[in-house]
């Protein structure tokens, strides 16, 4: 298989064989599918947001607090650093800042227990393989415990990974091999790719975006489609974008948006993106006191989210975008 060569020359590449010790802190749990791990059902993303933190120091408290307050679900990727988008706020900092090497300062002190998530953006195996490489280096491990093909596209996009000894083949490889315990895909456009992806291999975890659509340009509600064709085969779901529609529609509060998706039905658990304490703390909050929208609050929602659903403005539905632009 293309890219598996790489493996025997890569010392950093060792099973490790220690448990992990995950301890929500008595944060309520959900088990994500077939990974069978239960998690807080809000999960850390440490992409553009965390990026964006200027001093180190204070990016390093957020990291401990997180582990302190049992929320062990790291979210990462090779590609994530300070380069792909200037958060609304933020100052952009001439100095490049890497999600993983920032988490890898961590990492190499308490391993055990965070349950570490990354992904591979290249569609050439030996490039992936080299990606693979540079985040277990910068991470300062020997594995993770969740590989994700990052952001898949379109059908086309999948027909590639599909082929023969390309992405799908080396992620089961590298599953098999115990560079990782469970794998995965995200994606947040063509929801007929992602049901395709779901069909296509024996996959643990999918990370998808809210849903939206166009009922007159782009009929395909992701929710209908991909979710439920995941959750049959015992899949995790992870749903990402959560508070994103802040941008499209600005009198919505962050709190009402993550009790709506918490609400959804669907979705063992969400991804929001942190840039500060405080930020944690609110999520807490809601995480501790958390109860279902009731039915009407939700269609109120759904109501105002009209213009998210269309995907009026969303940069993530324009092409070119690169996952992890502060989300």
């Amino acid at each position: 298989m293309a890219g598996s060569g790489l493996l025997p020359s890569c010392n950093i590449f060792r099973l490790s064989k220690s448990e992990s010790i995950y301890d929500a802190k008595g944060l309520p749990t959900v088990v994500l599918g077939k990974t069978g791990v239960p998690f807080p059902r809000i999960l850390s993303g440490l992409g553009s947001r965390f990026c964006h933190i200027d001093n180190d120091e204070e990016a390093q408290r957020l990291l401990h607090y997180l582990l302190d307050q049992g929320l062990y679900y790291w979210d990462t990727a090779w590609a994530y650093d300070n380069t792909l988008g200037l958060p609304p706020g933020k100052k952009q900092n001439p100095r490049l800042i890497a999600s993983e090497d920032r988490l890898g300062q961590v990492v190499e002190v308490r391993r055990k227990e965070i349950f570490l998530s990354t992904k591979v953006t290249s569609r050439d195996p030996s490039e992936a393989m080299r990606q693979l490489e540079t985040s277990l280096k910068r991470l300062r491990t020997d594995h993770v415990d969740q590989l994700m093909i990052h952001d898949v596209t379109t059908l086309a996009d999948v027909d590639k990974l599909s082929e023969k000894g390309n992405l799908i083949d080396l992620l089961h490889k590298l599953k098999e091999q115990g560079l990782t315990r469970f794998i995965g895909f995200s994606g947040h456009s063509a929801a007929a790719a992602m049901k395709a992806m779901i069909e296509r291999g024996d996959f643990d975890t999918m990370l998808i975006a809210m849903n939206h659509w166009n009922a007159a340009k782009n009929p395909q509600n992701r929710v209908e489609m991909a979710i439920p064709a995941a959750k049959e085969k015992g899949m995790g779901v992870i749903l990402m974008k959560v508070v994103r529609p802040r941008e499209t529609i600005k009198h919505l509060k962050a709190s009402d948006l993550v009790r709506y998706a918490l609400s959804l039905k669907g979705p063992d658990v969400i991804l929001l993106g942190l840039d500060s304490i405080e930020v944690v703390d609110s999520n807490l909050e809601i995480l501790r006191n958390f109860k279902p929208m009731d039915e009407e609050k939700m269609k109120e929602m759904a109501q105002e989210l009209t213009p998210f659903f269309n995907h009026e403005n969303l940069p993530w539905m324009q092409s070119g975008y690169t996952d992890g632009n502060y989300a």
